[in-house]
C-alpha cells in the first residue's frame, strides 16, 4: 500500500467542528481496560517520570511476562530529552533498551547492563545516498531498517516524543506493516499544527489523523491510556478551540500478543 484508507468524513460536508470533536473523543476514550499502568508494583523502582508513559501490565498481555523472565524489549524515539527516568526503570528491571537520539555525542553508547543509546533518527523514509542532502541525513532510517540491521525481529514497547513527526512515522510502521511487530505503542502526539508533510486543509488533516488511529484499531491495538498535558499550550490547529491541549500522550497494546 502507498497511502493509508482514509474514513468516511465525519458529516456530509467537511466540517472541521465535526472532525475536531471525533478525533477528540475518540483519543479519550479507553478501548480496553487496563487495571497495571506503572512500573511501581517491580521491586526497586520508583516513580519519578515526568511524564506518564503508561504501559500495560496486566496479565493478559505478554509484557508483564517478558519483563519477568528478562526477554522484554523496548524502543525509545526522542530529540534530546533530558527525561529518559522511564527508559531507566525498565532497564532495571531487566528489559533491553534502545534509546534512539540524533542529538547524542557518540554514535553508541552503552551505559549499564540493559541500556544502549544510538545516535539515530528515526524518520519515515530511508536517505537517498543519490541526492547530496540526504547524505547530511544518513543517521536516519525508518524503523523497519533498523529492525532489520539490530536483527530484532520484535519490540515489547515502542515510545516516541519526536516532536510532530510521529503521524509520518505512525503511517510509515501501518503501510510497512511494522507495527505488528509491536507490543505496545506509547506516543505523544501534536495537534497544534498538522505535523511534519502533512497536508491540506483543516479538516482535511484532522481526518487523516483519525483515519491513522483507525487503522491502528484495524491492526488489532485497544488504546488504554490517555493524558492530556495540561502544561503545554491548549491549541487545536494553532487555534485556542475545542478545550484540547496540543499534546496527549496515548498508550495502545496489541491484543494479538497475548
Amino acid at each position: 500500500r502507498w497511502h493509508i484508507e482514509l474514513q468516511p468524513w465525519a458529516s456530509p460536508t467537511p466540517s472541521l467542528n465535526y472532525e475536531a470533536l471525533r478525533f477528540l473523543k475518540y483519543i479519550s476514550t479507553s478501548q480496553i481496560s487496563c487495571e497495571h499502568m506503572n512500573l511501581n508494583s517491580l521491586r526497586g523502582y520508583s516513580e519519578t517520570a515526568k511524564k506518564p508513559w503508561s504501559i500495560c501490565l496486566d496479565e493478559r498481555f505478554s509484557l508483564i511476562h517478558r519483563i519477568r523472565s528478562k526477554q522484554c524489549r523496548l524502543y525509545s524515539l526522542g530529540l534530546g530529552s533530558d527525561d529518559n527516568q522511564f527508559e531507566i526503570s525498565m532497564a532495571n528491571s531487566g528489559c533491553e533498551v534502545h534509546r534512539f537520539d540524533p542529538s547524542i555525542k557518540s554514535a553508541h553508547i552503552h551505559e549499564g547492563q540493559h541500556l544502549w543509546y544510538h545516535r539515530l533518527s528515526i524518520d519515515w523514509r530511508d536517505p537517498n545516498p543519490a541526492i547530496a542532502a540526504h547524505k547530511l541525513h544518513s543517521n536516519t532510517k525508518k524503523l523497519g531498517t533498523i529492525l532489520n540491521e539490530f536483527g530484532h525481529q520484535k519490540i515489547d514497547v515502542l515510545k516516541a516524543d519526536v516532536e510532530s513527526a510521529e503521524w509520518k512515522i505512525l503511517e510509515n510502521l501501518i503501510l510497512e506493516d511494522v507495527v505488528e511487530q509491536i507490543g505496545q505503542l506509547v506516543f505523544e502526539v501534536h495537534i497544534h499544527w498538522p505535523g511534519f508533510e502533512v497536508s491540506g486543509n483543516d479538516s482535511t488533516v484532522v481526518r487523516y489523523w483519525y483515519s491513522l488511529l483507525r487503522e491502528l484499531e484495524l491492526k488489532d491495538f485497544r488504546l488504554f491510556h490517555t493524558y492530556k498535558d495540561l502544561s503545554k499550550p491548549q491549541m487545536f490547529l494553532k487555534k485556542e478551540a475545542f478545550n484540547a491541549s496540543s499534546c496527549y500522550t496515548l498508550s495502545w497494546v496489541n491484543t494479538r500478543w497475548k
